[in-house]
């Protein structure tokens, strides 16, 4: 199975899926599976665009209408997770997951489904600790404050994803998982966004809370976005039973959807 993943979309659907287009002319054959790592911005209509967390200024209806409309379809199966940057009302229709256009499947808060015999997990939104053991409170009309909040990771997702008792081939989550850049070229990345390098060293980039599901779940993929930068990473599992082979997680965070850059990648599964 060919599946493709990209980093943050910002509702620029039509330009990824032409993307698509151009690799498969160009040789690399079809795609059988889309994987979003957040900031999808499923905006369906203006009352959608004033639920979303960004300036005034940022504020563009792009192209998910027209899939959610009927006017276009989806070319290939896309499944997605929330991010900071979403239609938040919205994706809040939808905790546990659904179709919010045809052949476009959101994973809800938490959720995990199966594909062609590949299971995918997923997490939506970002970690601040301020938030994270709170209960989901925020409902429309969103204020300053819960605009945000609505899209902070809870303990209760964590919690539910540490439950899964059959093995995750793929996880996605938007913020990366803390330390995960002990485990690849950090020089390379501390060149390329050097305004990281403090976090780095102080080791409070990216999320503990996805790092706890790293540890626990043990994917044989992880795909984030969140930082606008590709980085690669191998991390090695310590086997927690003797003769267990020890596993090992191929991680890989994508940049946004713009030319020329890195925001999507195709690989083959199974």
């Amino acid at each position: 199975m060919r599946v493709a993943v990209t980093g943050c979309c910002h509702g620029e659907l039509d330009k990824i899926y032409e993307t698509l287009a151009v690799a498969e002319r160009r040789g690399a054959g079809p795609v059988d599976l889309l994987l979003c790592c957040g900031d999808f911005q499923a905006v369906r209509n203006e009352a959608d665009l004033r639920c979303m967390a960004v300036p005034p200024r940022y504020r563009h209806m792009q192209t998910f209408y027209r899939y959610y409309s009927g006017e276009k379809k989806a070319p290939v199966l896309t499944i997605f997770i929330g991010g900071n940057h979403e239609a938040s009302n919205h994706l809040q229709e939808l905790p546990y997951g659904g179709w919010v256009a045809p052949n476009i499947y959101y994973l809800g808060l938490a959720g995990v489904v199966k594909y062609r015999g590949v299971r995918i997990g997923g997490i939506s939104g970002i970690f601040k600790s301020h938030d994270y053991r709170k209960g989901h409170f925020e409902c429309p009309p969103y204020n300053s404050s819960t605009i945000r909040s609505i899209y902070h990771v809870r303990n209760i997702e964590v919690y539910k994803l540490k439950q899964l008792k059959q093995p995750i081939d793929v996880f996605l989550s938007h913020d990366w998982p803390r330390s995960i850049y002990h485990y690849g070229n950090k020089k390379q990345l501390l060149k390329t966004k050097s305004f990281f390098r403090q976090e780095v060293e102080n080791n409070t980039l990216g999320s503990p809370a996805a790092s706890e599901l790293l540890d626990h779940l043990k994917p044989t993929y992880w795909f984030s976005a969140h930082l606008h930068v590709k980085f690669a990473a191998l991390m090695q599992h310590q086997a927690t039973d003797k003769g267990e082979t020890a596993k090992e997680t191929k991680f890989l965070a994508l940049d946004k959807c713009l030319p020329h850059r890195d925001f999507l990648q195709l690989l083959e599964m199974l």
